[in-house]
């Protein structure tokens, strides 16, 4: 089950501005980086009634929440682990969307704790929804 096309983060450009920008939080498998919508529609040009005016703005114009995983080959060398981790993790991203605040761009990045456990997406999904709570992302902030 893989995530909507609106919903992933694809180009570089995309990872390495949430990876510079963006806010960090911790948990046991994973490190969550995230970029607000406001800072992401921002330059240095821009002025601070217009900064004002797109944090006002209609949740229904912002841009949907994107997604990027990175994993590197220090969770595990083989393929075939990163690739399950990957997909228990889209699966757990896939369950919580309906509950995030749109215009987020996030990127889980996967520690090598993760590969150390067998079957453990219910804890995966947990974890993520701790820390997007934690990252005020979830609409409501449970």
């Amino acid at each position: 089950m893989a995530l909507p096309k609106a919903n992933r983060l694809k180009s570089r450009k995309d990872f390495q501005a949430v990876f510079r920008e963006g806010i960090r939080r911790h948990g046991a498998y994973f490190t969550l980086r995230a970029l607000k919508p406001s800072a992401s529609k921002k330059s240095p040009l821009d002025t601070a009634p217009e900064t004002t005016q797109l944090t006002n703005a209609d949740p229904k114009h912002l841009d949907s929440t994107k997604f990027g995983i990175s994993i590197s080959t220090k969770v595990s060398k083989r393929a075939v682990v990163r690739n399950r981790i990957k997909r228990q993790i889209t699966v757990a991203l896939h369950q919580l969307l309906p509950k995030l605040s749109p215009g987020w761009r996030l990127v889980v990045v996967v520690k090598p704790t993760a590969a150390e456990r067998e079957c453990v997406s219910q804890q995966f999904l947990q974890e993520l929804e701790q820390l997007l709570a934690q990252a005020e992302v979830l609409n409501g902030h449970s």
